[in-house]
């Protein structure tokens, strides 16, 4: 398949089976969503939906959290990954918001990836999820699924160019979708080490499927 038809596919067969399509971190606000996607990191959704309930009860704002100490809020989050370096991060975060940005979130990935935790993938999410911007978070789910696809090059090494890549050949109002889209297929079915290709609709155009395919017949 050539690239072009490749991407025409991708989009037709999402289209059709995730419409409507979002993401699984539970938030009521945009301070809140910003919260969890710095919490998700190298964590799973679910973990993170287990402990922002509280989190959020009793840090509802950023002067909340510009307000407080490591051992006041590390109690809320100690289950999820690395949390040292995430209390400090949240820490940061809530006091640079306030101090910085009139304890609003900013709006462009430039600006975002300046507050304390947040990287280049962090502030995709955000800028995509909230304000509907053409941005292309690429995490572990991506970079795997876009590859097996043949939507990226294979030599792609970074998530950077993978995002590069992606950005350039879908239409803009795609891409916040088609970020939901390889997370969740990558996240149910295209799993990293037994991926459920009896059940995908996409082996016909998966690199991943023909290789391993050929390999056992």
């Amino acid at each position: 398949m050539l690239k072009k038809e490749r991407y025409q596919a991708f989009i037709e067969h999402f289209s059709q089976k995730m419409p409507e399509v979002e993401t699984e971190l539970q938030y009521s606000n945009p301070f809140e969503l910003l919260v969890a996607v710095v919490l998700s990191a190298q964590c799973t959704d679910k973990r993170i939906n287990m402990v922002t309930p509280a989190l959020f009860r009793d840090f509802p704002t950023p002067e909340h959290l510009a307000s407080s100490h490591f051992d006041e809020l590390f109690p809320y989050i100690k289950t999820v990954s690395y949390p040292n370096n995430k209390t400090k991060h949240l820490l940061g975060l809530g006091k640079m918001l306030v101090e910085q940005y009139n304890s609003e979130l900013p709006s462009t990935v430039e600006e975002l990836q300046k507050l304390p935790g947040v990287g280049r993938k962090t502030a995709n999410v955000i800028t995509s999820v909230i304000w509907n911007q053409p941005s292309m978070a690429v995490d572990t789910h991506v970079f795997r699924v876009s590859k097996r696809l043949g939507l990226v090059l294979q030599k792609a090494k970074t998530p950077l160019e993978v995002e590069k890549d992606l950005v350039k050949n879908l239409p803009k109002d795609i891409i916040p979708k088609a970020h939901h889209w390889l997370i969740l297929h990558g996240r149910y079915t295209c799993l990293a080490r037994k991926p459920k290709c009896e059940s995908c609709e996409l082996t016909y155009m998966c690199r991943y499927f023909e290789k391993t395919h050929k390999i056992k017949n």
